[in-house]
């Protein structure tokens, strides 16, 4: 068990939006979401269940205009978060996949946390909206994670008819493989690569 609690503090404020947010990668699932969009507040604790990981979240956004900016912003801020939560990322295991059904819909996530942003995204949702919410931020909101983050993720939409089960499946797809590769490899020490950095 790592003695060094891995969490992180983020804190960004720009004329679009105010954000905090503390993200425990050692958590139980708990999470505390209030984004103002309730689509993005759904997605945001299904994924602290499934990734185990402590979330709390508070955004002021620029709602009247539209939810991309609140969307990203949390995104940026989600990512930032696991980065400086990780540390120099000893120890950990570094890679995590999922392969994840939502009903009819199924999502094959691949992460890899090796310290270089890289986004991959093989989805095509069903429909253009999920209630009042743009399915297309989601795409948006895994870009700025995964580049803030520093982490290979790669996300294939293999099948999907129902947006919502669609948006659904990657959330928890993501979260699952970033818990696996996040996790702490008790038989590894140091830095998980070659290089000796990450």
């Amino acid at each position: 068990m790592n003695a060094t609690p891995r969490a992180a503090d983020v804190n960004r404020t720009t004329r679009e939006t105010a954000i905090a947010l503390r993200l425990e990668l050692d958590g139980t699932g708990h999470a505390s979401v209030k984004t103002g969009v309730g689509f993005l507040d759904h997605m945001l604790e299904l994924f602290a269940r499934h990734a185990l990981v402590d979330l709390s979240v508070e955004c002021a956004g620029d709602l009247h205009i539209d939810a991309h900016h609140t969307t990203e912003d949390v995104g940026i801020c989600l990512g930032k978060a696991i980065d400086q939560a990780l540390g120099d990322r000893a120890g950990i295991r570094r890679y995590g996949h999922s392969v994840l059904p939502m009903d009819e819909a199924l999502v094959t996530v691949a992460i890899d946390l090796g310290g270089r942003p890289y986004w991959a995204w093989n989805v095509a949702m069903p429909a253009e909206k999920i209630g009042t919410f743009d399915s297309e931020l989601i795409a948006d909101f895994w870009q700025a994670a995964a580049t803030q983050a520093r982490m290979n993720l790669h996300v294939n939409l293999h099948t999907a008819r129902n947006t919502h089960h669609a948006a659904e499946a990657i959330f928890k797809a993501v979260a699952r493989a970033l818990r696996d590769a996040a996790e702490l490899d008790p038989r590894a020490s140091g830095i998980p690569s070659t290089k000796g950095l990450l």
